[in-house]
């Protein structure tokens, strides 16, 4: 699977609150969720992304409480994935669940916003198209892409149950 997209930047510790405010929990529809992602750090920042665009962020991606609606919201505005150099495990798990690719890459700082990227997520081949530079992250098991390309576990499970194979 390869995700291509604008960078949008941002820094450590981007918590769950900063990601979706705990006043739009209200909903659990990704539309609504979007409109409001992000706003607590750039309030104008579900105006400028693109559909497939990407988010860059520093250390423990994530962070704060454990509700889906978090990458729900990425999702809902048009993020297509999310590269960190680490996240917080329960936001991790949570993005794979609802079909949202995120990668872990140690370099994710030469990355700056505004570069235009290719991401290669079962190779993990992270491809600055900007500054002509390639970097290593962890591939993801064929499993996960699995569930990723089914738009996350629930819809991966469905398929699964009605193909009945192992992988869908």
């Amino acid at each position: 699977m390869v995700i291509k997209g604008k960078v949008h930047k941002f820094g450590n510790d981007v918590n769950t609150d900063d990601i979706i405010s705990a006043r739009y929990l209200n909903t659990t529809d990704p539309g609504e969720l979007g409109a409001h992602c992000m706003e607590m750090i750039d309030k104008d920042f579900a105006k400028k992304v693109a559909p497939g665009d990407v988010i860059v962020a520093g250390n423990n991606f994530g962070c704060g409480s454990s509700r889906e609606h978090a990458p729900l919201a990425l999702k809902g505005c048009g993020v297509a994935l999310v590269i960190a150099r680490s996240f917080a495990r329960i936001f991790y798990r949570n993005a794979i669940n609802i079909g949202l690719p995120i990668i872990e890459m140690p370099q994710a700082d030469a990355l700056q916003a505004g570069d235009e990227v290719e991401v290669d997520l079962s190779q993990g081949a992270v491809r600055n198209i900007t500054q002509g530079r390639t970097y290593r992250a962890q591939p993801f098991a064929a499993f996960i892409c699995h569930i990723i390309e089914a738009g996350g576990l629930v819809n991966w499970a469905k398929k699964k149950a009605i193909k009945g194979s192992a992988y869908v």
